[in-house]
C-alpha cells in the first residue's frame, strides 16, 4: 500500500485509504464529527463537506482540510 500524507488544522497524518468520508477523516485527526464539519482547502478555493459526512473524499498526497466548530461561538463582552 501507499502511503499518503495529509493535513487537517495544520496538523500531519498519514492514511493508505484512497477514499475517506469527512467522519473518518476528522476521526484520524481526533476531531468530534458531531461538533465539527470538514472544509477542504485549495489554494483560495474551499470545499466544505458541511451536511456531507458521508460523501467519498479521493486523497492524495498534500491534501489540506480544516475542521469548523458547529457550535456556539463565544461573544466577549467590552
Amino acid at each position: 500500500m501507499h502511503v499518503i500524507e495529509f493535513e487537517v488544522d495544520s496538523e500531519e497524518l498519514k492514511t493508505e485509504e484512497k477514499v475517506l468520508t469527512p467522519v473518518q477523516i476528522m476521526g484520524l485527526a481526533k476531531v468530534d464529527p458531531q461538533t465539527h464539519y470538514l472544509v477542504q482547502i485549495e489554494g483560495q478555493h474551499q470545499v466544505s463537506y458541511q451536511g456531507k459526512p458521508e460523501e467519498k473524499i479521493h486523497m492524495h498526497p498534500r491534501i489540506k482540510f480544516i475542521t469548523v466548530s458547529t457550535g456556539p461561538t463565544p461573544v466577549s463582552n467590552w
